[in-house]
């Protein structure tokens, strides 16, 4: 599966089964002191890369590139590369009172299975994960390819990445990419938006999509 095809898996999905769905929230208890965080509960001293929808938190180490959907003309994911690991994430708009994580890991199984991937659920430091092992072709190397899709329910938005190369095997990688994940702030805004609508996403002034070193930007 390539890194496209694993972003098409990512994107919310109309479910039509008629099974109940736990529509509770789904996040770390302390998620509004340890993050990921509201742009409301955060100090706005504190510098972060600002690119609209989700705000990054620089540190040594870290490249950031935007993906763009070049027929759209718009940016559509950020993945962040850092310690031999590779991150994608994005934020949705969601409702107030419920939250879409366990729908999504279950949207997410359906679509992977009928893909041809092997597919887990775990427990994580930050609730349950999908696990997915992904046949690669012949031509491109055989074997399989590991990923890991973590999401947090948030005040009316959710947070979803997909953890990929070193962080997706190993459990001290994992953790690091999980820090991460942690210091995202989400910019959810006060427009009205469908449930599963793309924050949007901006290129940071003076800076071109593709691969950019975000160890000491601010914004």
């Amino acid at each position: 599966m390539t890194d496209q095809e694993l972003n098409d898996a990512a994107e919310p999905e109309a479910d039509e089964s008629q099974e109940a769905v736990d529509t509770s929230k789904s996040a770390p208890a302390d998620r509004d002191t340890a993050g990921p965080f509201d742009f409301a509960e955060v100090p706005t001293m504190r510098p972060y890369v600002d690119l609209g929808g989700i705000k990054i938190a620089p540190r040594e180490g870290l490249q950031m590139r935007l993906e763009v959907d070049e027929r759209a003309k718009r940016v559509v994911a950020v993945s962040l590369e850092y310690a031999e690991s590779l991150l994608q994430v994005q934020a949705f708009s969601a409702p107030k009172s419920s939250g879409m994580w366990h729908q999504i890991r279950r949207d997410l199984t359906t679509q992977l299975e009928s893909q041809g991937a092997k597919v887990a659920e775990e427990d994580g430091p930050l609730g349950a994960e999908i696990v997915t092992a992904t046949p690669v072709p012949a031509d491109q190397g055989g074997g399989t390819r590991a990923a890991r899709f973590i999401g947090v329910d948030g005040p009316r938005w959710i947070l979803r990445g997909i953890l990929m190369g070193k962080a997706a095997v190993d459990k001290s990688a994992h953790a690091q990419l999980v820090d991460l994940f942690r210091e995202i702030v989400v910019v959810r805004g006060d427009l009205p938006m469908p449930p599963g609508d793309l924050l949007p996403l901006k290129v940071p002034a003076g800076v071109q999509p593709g691969a950019q070193d975000a160890g000491a930007a601010e914004a």
